[in-house]
Order: C-alpha cells, then sequence, then structure tokens
C-alpha cells in the first residue's frame, strides 16, 4: 500500500470498530426500562420519525456506554473523527442561480471542490476540482461570479442566499490554503492571500 494515509485510515477503521462492542447489550436492555429518557431531545426530528422511541433509545445507550468508560479527551477526540467521517463534511452551502438556469441550485463549497446539487432532490448534478479552475472573477455591479476551468469550460452563477463576496473568499481561502506546505514553519504569503480572497466593490 503505497497512499501515506492508508495506515491512519486502518486504525480509524479499527478504533470505529471497537466503539461498536455489542457485549453490553444485555445490560442495555435492563437499563432501558428503568431510565426515564426522552429519545426525541437527542436527535434530529427527520430521526425521530424515521425510528421508534424504544429503537433510538437503545441506540443512544449504546453509544453512550461505548463512550462512557474513555477519558475525556479520547471522547472528545473520536466525536471528531466520527464527524469529520461523515460524507457532508466541510461543505458549505449557498442558494444560487445558474447563468441560463430558470431554478435554483445549491452550490456546496468545500476545500477541494464545488458541488452543484438539485435544491428540490438534494442529489448532486455536478463536481468540479478546484485544480481546474485556470481563474474566476466576480462582477461586483451585477453580483456575479464566473470560474473558468481547464478546457475553456465556464460557468457563471448569482447568490441567493448570501453576498457574492462570501463565495469569493471561501474559494480563494481554501485555494490558498492548498497552496501552503505542511510545514508549520513556511511563513505566510499575507499578499497572496489577500489577492486570493480579497475582492474590489
Amino acid at each position: 500500500m503505497a497512499d501515506s494515509s492508508y495506515q491512519p485510515e486502518v486504525l480509524n477503521i479499527l478504533s470505529f470498530l471497537r466503539m461498536k462492542n455489542r457485549k453490553s447489550s444485555i445490560q442495555l436492555t435492563s437499563s432501558l426500562e428503568s431510565m426515564d429518557m426522552n429519545p426525541e431531545c437527542f436527535v434530529s426530528p427527520r430521526c425521530a420519525k424515521k425510528y421508534k422511541s424504544k429503537q433510538l433509545a437503545a441506540r443512544i445507550m449504546e453509544a453512550h456506554q461505548n463512550v462512557a468508560t474513555m477519558p475525556l479527551v479520547e471522547a472528545k477526540l473520536r466525536f471528531i473523527q466520527a464527524w469529520q467521517s461523515l460524507p457532508e463534511f466541510g461543505l458549505t452551502y449557498y442558494l444560487v442561480r445558474f447563468k441560463g438556469s430558470k431554478k435554483d441550485d445549491i452550490l456546496g463549497v468545500s476545500y477541494n471542490r464545488l458541488i452543484r446539487i438539485d435544491a428540490t432532490t438534494g442529489i448532486p448534478i455536478t463536481t468540479w476540482r478546484f485544480t481546474n479552475i485556470k481563474q474566476w472573477n466576480v462582477n461586483w455591479e451585477i453580483r456575479q461570479v464566473m470560474i473558468e476551468f481547464d478546457q475553456n469550460f465556464q460557468v457563471a452563477f448569482t447568490c441567493l442566499s448570501a453576498d457574492c463576496k462570501i463565495v469569493h473568499e471561501y474559494i480563494g481561502g481554501y485555494i490558498f490554503l492548498s497552496t501552503r506546505s505542511k510545514d508549520q514553519n513556511e511563513t505566510l504569503d499575507e499578499d497572496l492571500f489577500h489577492k486570493l480572497t480579497g475582492g474590489q466593490d
């Protein structure tokens, strides 16, 4: 396995599998009946509709027992790792209208890509990687962001849920972060940062 992230990924998966320890299920059923718990306080309304209260309570108690014996810092670290492994981690969403389109779409901005998502179904339509961006411009008069990719492919959109300057700053900030090396001693190139994130109002 030549990929340097292989070993840490294996360790993360093994730690998650250890958290799914099922040997405490006998204690779980007896403690569920004696505990007065409202599972709807712990989950989203969508999840509360999907499962019965007893099922939710059992899953909550199981998750609690998996982390109850951990030190606080380790439990927080496991929570952060589980959160970062979610498929939509790190995405920021904006309601936009693409040029030539009659309907609104959602634009997801991540650290390495832009995702066009259908607003009615939530299904991703197209993904554009930042590595394929040649340049991007903002027309401050009509508040429109135009992005040019390799092979002279262009997209333009108007932000409906936020100022276009915010999307412009996100794109520039993520591209700036991707140019930095992993070396902590590298000095910050403030001019490049302001060039990528700043705009002319």
